[in-house]
């Protein structure tokens, strides 16, 4: 029931902008993105993963990957190079039509919808890679992100890797988040979606933050060894962290 909400904006959102609810960039939205122009942005990310996984001597195996959040399937694709298979999970029934449509000819991928806050769907040890990216971030509250956390860890096989990234601080300025609490009133009082994304310029999309000592914490509860955490400031004073784990 916690993500029912979060559901129902990321179809609305798959509704009425999909490619840019996935990659934001203030000069795409309304239609701005195309969508191979899209899928290219996933090379450049995964590659950067990749070289990182190297040089950290983890996934011991390349056999499955599990691309968390995948939207359109925008890095699934480029992850599912690296590896036998890669699953997309992600929350829009919407979302996953598309990227089985845009992947349909990269029989590498598989795409999966998946509503609830854990990952109850796969087995223990189902995966040698987890990745997620621009995605934890987006979920309502600390305990539905711990709780994805620890389903990460049981889903890695050992000798695995988990490489996730998710803001570890907001800045107070950027903590009230106007326009979404503005769309989510007005969205209950009836106002439908597109006049609020299209009209009013509002949209849903949430930004939640987690400090890294909590984020350790739940990996090493969970079973995980982290490996490294590399942490950086951006232009609006959030903090965001990428983290790689293994069991």
């Amino acid at each position: 029931m916690r993500l029912a909400g979060q559901q129902r904006d990321w179809e609305e959102l798959a509704d009425l902008d999909p490619y840019w609810a996935i990659a934001s960039a203030p000069d795409k939205r309304f239609g701005g993105w195309g969508a191979e122009e899209l899928m290219a942005t996933g090379r450049a990310p995964i590659a950067r993963l990749m070289r990182r996984a190297e040089e950290l001597g983890r996934p011991e195996g390349r056999g499955a990957a599990l691309d968390f959040g995948c939207g359109v399937g925008r890095l699934t694709r480029s992850l599912a190079e690296h590896f036998e298979e890669c699953v997309g999970v992600d929350i829009s029934d919407r979302m996953v039509a598309e990227a089985r449509r845009l992947n349909a000819d990269h029989p590498g991928c598989r795409f999966v919808v998946n509503a609830t806050d854990d990952l109850s769907l796969f087995e223990e040890g189902s995966f040698d890679l987890i990745h997620t990216r621009l995605v934890l971030q987006h979920l309502p509250g600390v305990e539905v992100i711990g709780s994805y956390l620890r389903e990460f860890v049981r889903v890695l096989r050992p000798g695995g890797l988990l490489a996730f990234q998710m803001p570890s601080s907001i800045a107070r300025r950027n903590r009230l988040q106007p326009q979404r609490r503005l769309y989510s009133a007005l969205r209950r009082a009836g106002a439908p979606p597109e006049f609020l994304y299209r009209r009013l310029r509002l949209q849903p999309i949430r930004m939640t933050s987690m400090p890294v000592a909590e984020v350790r914490a739940v990996l090493a509860s969970s079973g995980a060894r982290v490996l490294d955490v590399e942490t950086e400031r951006g232009r609006r004073g959030n903090e965001s962290s990428t983290y790689y784990a293994s069991r």
